[in-house]
């Protein structure tokens, strides 16, 4: 009668075959791992459990089966490659076949790494599937080489033959040492990294010892001693000398196998070469021995981070420059030397630059061991292994101090001088005495003691920018900047960075940081000529600065304090730009604080004849002439003419008849003045807007008279005229209606 095997012997025989399974794949030098019949992961390897990231008492680090199928683990896979790979282990499951796929895992970090993944069965001799065994090579770097590792389940013998393929392949051997024998067995990836023939001698104890370099024998088998008595997995790296006499160095890991009473019974490990890397990280340190000498001597604060900015070296000026040690260096923050004020914009820097992984500069201002700053342009370079991915940011640090401030000396000395330049381009002083210009003057000596925003309105060459620098120089703010911006002469595309600034990078052609007119005008005075033709999206950030006093540079995120005061002119009517559309009305109530009405020359032809002497004085001296008089019929010509385009077009009359005119006595070639209209049409075109602002002011008072001096409510003049409340209250001041006169008297 046959015997049979009991069911306990089975079962304690697949535990068995489950236990080897596990000790062999964990020493593998891949990523293995065996299934249940199913497909249901059932153990990982502990280089795999670690590539993952799974946790130390994980069922799968354990052998424990969870019953999970593999379609639950397929989001580890990059999502590109699930479908393909899903379509091979099905193949795998449904015929029983060995199967091979290669596809991307992602790790514990989140990145992800191609493998070549071999599936095989293991089957029990009466072809039962046992297991399904898998080795997953890493082919990220030779994802090209064709790696052929299969694990078979006919019998131990053959499976042992294919792992030696995978150690060759990865140049990693595999060892065992029976403790109760001293029995050795030794894969062939061992015996070539030791130098030796497996068919010359049989490997034991002694070859080992023979083989270790005199000067570590005793190290290596102390270390295997404390590994069986403190349960501990050996570790070692060591020399071997190989029968030519070559010295190579060998890195070994083993671990201890016990039997069922607890007793130490068997090592087993791998060995690897690692002689190549061993010189290439000697020679390595050599160069950064070097390197660090060179940069110690190195006239620059040099400083060495790792890819997530932690620190890892600073040269000697660094720390003399800090006043405090490599050690205490290493354990300061980012950012703590860092000026306040640069701190953000360093960071905002830096967050960017490591999304882009390209090397960046940045001026900021660094803490000296005495607590003063001084500015330095930092310059970070990152290194990338042959990956891409960044190992490395260097940083050089350049002393600017003496270059920031000969900057602000400069820059305060350019200011000044276009100041004085763009003075000099139109007048030195208001020249008039007619009672309009007495009126603009008696506005300007009122406001300018104050910071009150003033708009200034008048026609083209009425001389608004000189009201304006009269405005600035009777000011506190005086000794301080005074910036000119013509609005209608930037690019719409370029005027936010004008006036506010850009950082590096902000838009194509932001090579460098750059201070707008705001930040140049700190402390003193801002003129808006034209301030009408601004974009929409320009008022909303003028709009910010008058309410907020602060701003952000195009392509930043840091407020800046804005103590500027704002003077604005145009030559357009903005009520009619605010029914429009294109100007915004709140930003014309915050501009309108203090308006100032510049009259035209035609409102103040009293004061032509001392503008001609002015003119006259000024450009004679400069071209060397002198003139006795000027011609009467000149005067008279100059009077009569309408001049559209104001005192800037009388100034380009004289200063051409200066040059031209050839006698001491003054005169003008009436040419030069377009010839007059008709009686009938002159009239007209002169008279024109004064009877346009008399109908206005006609229908105006109608209203008012119909509402009984009510502007604004259901019956009131605005609601009957269909125009908002503001806009007529600032019709009725501007045409000086008095619009008390039309109430009754049981109103009053």
């Amino acid at each position: 009668m046959a015997t049979m095997a009991s069911p306990g012997r089975e079962s304690e025989s697949k535990h068995l075959l489950e236990a080897q399974l596990r000790a062999t794949l964990d020493v593998i030098p891949a990523y293995t791992w065996y299934a249940n019949p199913s497909g249901g992961l059932t153990f990982v390897n502990e280089r795999l459990s670690d590539y993952l990231g799974l946790p130390k008492d994980h069922p799968l680090r354990l052998g424990i089966d969870m019953g999970v199928e593999w379609d639950s683990h397929s989001l580890l896979l990059h999502p590109d490659d699930r479908d393909q790979t899903r379509r091979v282990w099905s193949t795998c499951l449904r015929t029983g076949s060995a199967g091979e796929v290669s596809f991307r895992v992602r790790n514990a970090e989140g990145g992800y790494r191609w493998f070549l993944s071999r599936a095989e069965p293991l089957r029990a001799g009466d072809a039962t599937l046992l297991y399904w065994i898998g080795v997953n090579l890493d082919i990220e770097e030779r994802k090209r080489v064709d790696v052929a590792l299969r694990l078979t389940s006919r019998d131990l013998q053959e499976s042992k033959s294919k792992l030696e393929e995978a150690q060759r392949v990865a140049h990693v051997g595999y060892w065992e040492w029976d403790l109760t024998t001293d029995h050795v067995i030794w894969s062939d990836e061992t015996y070539r990294i030791y130098g030796l023939q497996p068919q010359e001698r049989p490997m034991d104890l002694a070859t080992i010892r023979e083989s270790i370099h005199p000067e570590d024998r005793e190290f290596v088998f102390r270390k295997a001693a404390e590994a069986i008595q403190g349960e501990v997995r050996t570790d070692v790296e060591h020399r071997i000398v190989r029968p030519s006499g070559e010295v190579r160095v060998v890195h070994s890991q083993g671990d201890l196998k016990r039997d069922a009473a607890g007793r130490p019974w068997q090592m087993f490990g791998t060995a690897q070469d690692i002689t190549d890397r061993k010189r290439a990280e000697d020679k390595i340190r050599e160069k950064e021995t070097e390197l660090r000498q060179m940069l110690d001597f190195t006239p620059q604060l040099v400083s060495v981070f790792g890819p997530g900015r932690e620190r890892l070296y600073a040269n000697r000026m660094m720390l003399d420059y800090l006043g405090i040690g490599l050690d205490e260096w290493l354990q300061r923050s980012p950012g703590t030397h860092t000026h306040p004020d640069d701190s953000e914009r360093v960071k905002a820097c830096w967050l960017r630059a490591s999304e882009s992984g390209s090397a960046y500069d940045v001026e900021m201002r660094v803490r000296k061991h005495d607590g003063s700053y001084r500015w330095h342009l930092a310059r970070y370079n990152p290194v990338h292994d042959d990956k891409g991915q960044i190992v490395r940011w260097y940083l050089a640090g350049t002393d600017i101090e003496d270059r920031k401030q000969a900057e602000d000396r400069l820059r305060q000395e350019n200011v000044a001088l276009r100041e004085e330049i763009d003075k000099a381009s139109m007048f030195d002083e208001i020249v008039g005495t007619s009672p309009a210009l007495k009126s603009v003057l008696s506005r300007i000596s009122k406001v300018a003691p104050s910071n009150s925003t003033v708009l200034i309105t008048g026609e083209t060459g009425t001389g608004k920018e000189l009201v304006a620098r009269a405005i600035h120089r009777r000011s506190a703010r005086a000794s301080r900047a005074f910036v000119s911006v013509n609005c209608a002469a930037i690019p719409r595309d370029l005027i936010a960075s004008e006036l506010f600034g850009h950082e590096k990078g902000a838009f194509t052609g932001a090579t460098q940081q750059r201070l707008g007119r705001f930040e140049l005008a700190n402390g003193g005075t801002i003129f808006l000529d034209e301030v009408g033709e601004l974009p929409v999206e320009t008022q909303i950030a003028l709009l910010r600065v008058l309410q907020e006093h602060e701003f952000e540079r195009v392509g930043g995120s840091r407020r800046i304090r804005a103590d500027v005061r704002v003077i604005a002119a145009t030559n357009r009517d903005l009520q009619a730009a605010i029914s429009a559309g294109s100007f915004r009305s709140d930003l014309f109530y915050r501009l309108h604080v203090f308006p100032i009405a510049m009259p035209s020359l035609r409102e103040r032809r009293e004061d032509i004849p001392l503008l001609v002497e002015y003119f006259i004085d000024r450009y004679a001296r400069k071209a060397g002439k002198h003139f006795k008089s000027v011609e009467k019929r000149t005067l008279q010509v100059l009077q009569s003419y309408p001049w559209p385009g104001n005192i800037r077009e009388l100034q380009n009359v004289i200063e051409r008849s200066v040059i031209l005119c050839e006698s001491d006595i003054f005169s003008i070639d009436e040419s030069w003045l377009p010839l007059p209209l008709p009686a009938t049409e002159s009239k007209r075109h002169i008279e024109l807007p004064r009877r346009l602002e008399a109908q206005e002011k006609n229908i105006i008072e109608e209203a008012l008279k119909a509402s009984r001096g009510r502007v604004f409510g259901p019956t009131g003049a605005a609601a009957k005229l269909g125009i908002p409340r503001s806009t007529l209250e600032s019709k009725i001041k501007a045409l000086k209606i008095d619009k008390n006169r039309f109430r009754t008297l049981s109103e009053i």
